[in-house]
């Protein structure tokens, strides 16, 4: 597959990128460039070959979520600039 001025134009348009006349010639070069290496990456044989799927065989160590009352609710309020009693107030954010 090559790649031709149309080509740019639509990939242009469906990414709504607009290009001068001078840069389509080196995204056309460019673009006919990757085309290349990935036909020369078609090459390998890779039926053996399992699908990676992280890009290392690492596991995430996460702690486990422990329910903890560390500040209580009227610690929590008692900082705060607007209160009732038991809640915060905020300014209305929705508008009508």
């Amino acid at each position: 597959m090559k790649i031709d001025t149309e080509t740019v134009d639509k990939i242009a348009h469906l990414a709504r990128l607009e290009f001068e006349n001078e840069s389509k010639a080196q995204i056309i070069n460019d673009m006919n460039n990757m085309l290349s290496f990935i036909e020369k990456l078609n090459e390998l044989d890779t039926t053996n070959v399992e699908p990676l799927i992280y890009m290392s065989n690492e596991v995430n160590v996460l702690r486990e979520d422990d329910v903890r009352h560390d500040i209580s609710q009227q610690e929590a309020l008692k900082n705060a600039p607007k209160k009732d009693s038991d809640y915060f107030k905020v300014p209305k954010v929705i508008e009508k």
